[in-house]
């Protein structure tokens, strides 16, 4: 089967050499998850690239945190993933281990697929 990109991260597969992603699936999912990982800045050439999503960990949360970051993942993905829907972003926090979840649930019309992404910080 032929490949379409690298799976990040670099992970050593003895019959591709490096492990490879064979699906559009999986390649929207990690350009997704990228796109949330990244800080703006970052990337090079791409200086507004990224929503920082990391740049939360040691922010004061409050109430209006999941807004702002709901905001930036729909500006980010209509910017540089257009042809993603978000179909809705949900967060669960959880304060006994400080972390927050966010669960984006997203369609890729032209091709037909649905999916889920889940990233905790």
């Amino acid at each position: 089967m032929s490949s379409i990109g690298i799976k990040l991260p670099l992970t050593y597969n003895s019959s591709d050499g490096f492990t490879m992603i064979k699906t559009i699936r999986q390649m929207i999912k990690q350009n997704f998850k990228m796109l949330i990982l990244t800080i703006p800045g970052e990337r090079v050439m791409e200086p507004q690239f990224g929503v920082g999503v990391k740049q939360y960990l040691f922010a004061n949360y409050s109430e209006g945190t999941p807004s702002i970051i709901e905001e930036k993942i729909r500006k980010q993905a209509s910017m540089y993933l257009p042809a993603a829907t978000i179909d809705s972003i949900n967060f669960q926090s959880f304060a006994d281990t400080n972390s927050l979840k966010i669960i984006i649930k997203y369609s890729i019309p032209v091709v037909g697929i649905n999916d889920l992404l889940e990233i905790t910080i």
